[in-house]
């Protein structure tokens, strides 16, 4: 089940609590996950845990998350639904979900660790 929350709702940090400052979603994904105000996340929930996340501000991907990859391109498939994505740094990690799922990807940039995904604005809100 996907939910979509803020860090101001009364469940959040039931759910997102132990994500914060995990060191194995950091290893993973090589990024620091924050809890910052103007954030909008997809969560994918299974038996009350969070099996992926993506975090949201002003139509950028901030943080990504998934223990499964169907389940982030579930998460995916409903962000491309409901919202436009811009040029967004994102975790090189899951670059076949991001493949799979439609975003246009710059693979060749100067960073690492990450790369940048994007949306046509005529794929938005399809």
């Amino acid at each position: 089940m996907i939910i979509k929350m803020t860090n101001k709702d009364e469940n959040f940090y039931k759910y997102m609590g132990r994500c914060f400052g995990s060191r194995l979603i950091e290893k993973q994904t090589n990024d620091r996950i924050y809890d910052d105000d103007d954030k909008k996340w997809y969560l994918y929930i299974e038996e009350e845990k969070v099996m992926a996340f993506v975090s949201i501000n002003k139509n950028v991907i901030r943080n990504i998350y998934t223990t499964r990859e169907k389940y982030l391109e579930e998460i995916f498939l409903e962000i491309k639904n409901e919202e436009h994505i811009t040029y967004s740094v994102v975790t090189n990690y899951y670059l076949d979900v991001y493949k799979k799922c439609g975003f246009k990807v710059f693979e060749k940039n100067e960073y690492r660790n990450f790369l940048t995904i994007y949306m046509d604005k005529e794929e938005a809100l399809v």
